[in-house]
């Protein structure tokens, strides 16, 4: 069976199905870099807790940055947030994000 929450016409921002959790792209607020960063990173949290899983259950994440010059900074906050012995599999590339103030998105799937 495949469950989905905070549904819309376009896209659900949770869909459960045979024990993985799959997210929709998150942004974030901020001025910076980091703040964007620290911000997405608290909305994949909160969904992945309400969809029964945790941080420590993300399978892959992909990070898409506005700019690849912001690479460290995004990883300054990423490191410090993800639990130590629980670093997913990760790619992060460069992208045009859907407006031109966001400048980092966060797209995880997770065990739960």
């Amino acid at each position: 069976m495949i469950e989905r929450s905070h549904v819309n016409q376009r896209m659900s921002q949770i869909v459960k199905h045979n024990g993985v959790v799959y997210l929709a792209g998150q942004v974030g607020e901020g001025d910076t870099v980091a703040e964007q960063t620290r911000d997405c990173l608290d909305k994949v949290a909160a969904l992945l807790e309400e969809a029964g899983s945790s941080v420590e259950n993300i399978l892959q994440a992909v990070i898409w940055l506005a700019d690849m010059d912001d690479f460290a900074e995004m990883n300054e906050v990423w490191d410090a947030w993800v639990p130590e012995g629980h670093a997913p599999a990760r790619a992060c590339g460069e992208a045009k994000l859907a407006l031109s103030k966001f400048r980092v998105e966060v797209i995880v799937i997770a065990a739960c």
